[in-house]
């Protein structure tokens, strides 16, 4: 592969030149070089087409190994830590997460130049859905139903986990402004401290604006999002970020991967985001199959096989779908308006994302959806 050739997934369903180059071999030897237990680099085997970062899985005489790399606006070696010391507590508890490799000084988060690397063990398994882009449905009702049993092993063994909030909100599925009383008054107070987003905002009504989508939704559930107990969770539970044990119905997931995202939220934040991921044509909502309700309801068996939910989290669950993205959406309309300086991409997180995803709900088939549901309770 070229790096001329390499494409990414772009927010319209289609291909997209990266914003970020291709990782390049020259790069990779040299960033491996700090690591005693890996041979020098052979070959790049493949490109991830994700396009919030660079990452490639790499040949050594060693065998395989996983490298990404952010910008340091993005991340940080200390923000980077804070999901690796995540997965790690997961490993030990027994959630098959690949381990990070530490460099000879102990780092598994590396600065270098304008970059933060990180390079992982390869995952076992095989990775089915490695090309699939995010917000597009599983139609696997099995696949479904193992993943949402696999997400609640991952909320068992997050019990106890008792790190400190995410040190950023750029591309962190956090949920603060979701769970306040008032939503609004939450982002004029993280405005100081996150300038790329308050610029984009001061060019709009946003208040009214924001305001408008909250309220068919938020005044009903604020209550109890407020008496969930915190915990910490993946936030992008989609099926492109398991492996599989093979291709049947009856697969077992061999490992979970991409923590990127991961924060301290709720585990019905979660498991409603494991929803939204693979339940809705999000790039496709003018099908009439956009929604599918038997996914959402295989996830949810899935999950409950492993965790109980009462009736009222299934009804709270089904009320918070609306407005589980309002916090990732910011956080991506800052992402592009102050680190890859796109006003058009960062339009289409706030209007299309943002106010889009809620608002379709309140059709006939994000009703339909929520129904669906609800009748589990």
């Amino acid at each position: 592969m070229n790096d001329t050739d390499h494409r990414v997934h772009g927010l319209a369903d289609d291909d997209a030149h990266p914003d970020w180059p291709p990782l390049a071999r020259s790069e990779v030897a040299a960033l491996l070089a700090r690591y005693p237990s890996i041979a020098s680099a052979d070959a790049i085997g493949w490109h991830s087409p994700r396009p919030l970062s660079a990452a490639a899985l790499v040949d050594t005489a060693d065998g395989r190994v996983f490298v990404k790399r952010h910008h340091r606006s993005v991340r940080t070696p200390e923000t980077l830590d804070e999901e690796h010391a995540f997965m790690a507590w997961l490993r030990a508890a027994g959630v098959p997460v690949p381990s990070v490799l530490a460099d000879a000084d102990g780092h598994t988060a590396i600065a270098r130049g304008d970059w933060t690397y990180e390079v992982h063990a390869p995952a076992a398994g095989l990775d089915l859905y490695r090309e699939t882009a995010s917000w597009t449905p599983l139609p696997d009702l099995a696949h479904a139903h193992t993943a949402g049993a696999m997400l609640a092993r991952v909320h068992d063994a997050a019990e106890g986990y008792t790190a400190r909030q995410r040190g950023t909100h750029r591309l962190v599925a956090r949920s603060e402004i979701l769970e306040a009383a008032d939503p609004l008054a939450t982002i004029e107070r993280q405005l100081p401290d996150r300038p790329g987003l308050a610029a984009y905002l001061a060019q709009r009504d946003w208040r009214s604006e924001i305001g408008e989508t909250l309220a068919p939704f938020h005044p009903a559930i604020q209550a109890s999002l407020a008496m969930q107990p915190r915990l910490w969770t993946h936030g992008d539970w989609h099926v492109s970020n398991l492996c599989w044990s093979g291709g049947s119905a009856e697969a077992s997931i061999t490992a979970v991967l991409d923590f990127g995202l991961a924060a301290r939220t709720f585990a019905l934040f979660d498991l409603a985001t494991a929803i939204e991921r693979n339940a809705i044509a999000w790039l496709a909502l003018d099908r009439a199959d956009a929604a599918h309700p038997d996914t959402a309801r295989a996830l949810i068996a899935g999950y409950r096989a492993q965790r109980p939910l009462s009736a009222s989290d299934i009804h709270l669950l089904a009320d918070l779908l609306p407005l589980v993205h309002v916090d990732f959406a910011l956080s991506e309309v800052e992402y592009f308006a102050a680190v890859t300086g796109s006003p058009a991409n960062a339009d289409v997180a706030y209007h299309t994302f943002l106010h889009g995803h809620a608002a379709w709900f309140a059709t006939p088939p994000g009703r339909a959806l929520l129904d669906a549901i609800r009748a589990l309770a």
